[in-house]
């Protein structure tokens, strides 16, 4: 039953890690956009995305 488990979450994770990428890069991009423009709001808000996705991404590569 564990096997099936972890099979299940790699599967998971295989799936999930290519688009996590993408996201990672659009909100980079969005992050850059909101330095260049010193929109300081938008600058916090796309810190606590990307460290959202970092939590996540370190989750589904462990």
């Amino acid at each position: 039953m564990k096997q099936v488990v972890r099979v299940l979450k790699r599967n998971e994770a295989e799936k999930r890690l290519p688009v996590l990428k993408l996201e990672i890069d659009y909100e980079l991009a969005t992050l850059y956009d909101a330095m260049m423009a010193n929109d300081e709001a938008q600058i916090r808000k796309s810190k606590l995305i990307l460290e959202q996705f970092r939590q996540e991404l370190l989750r589904l590569q462990a």
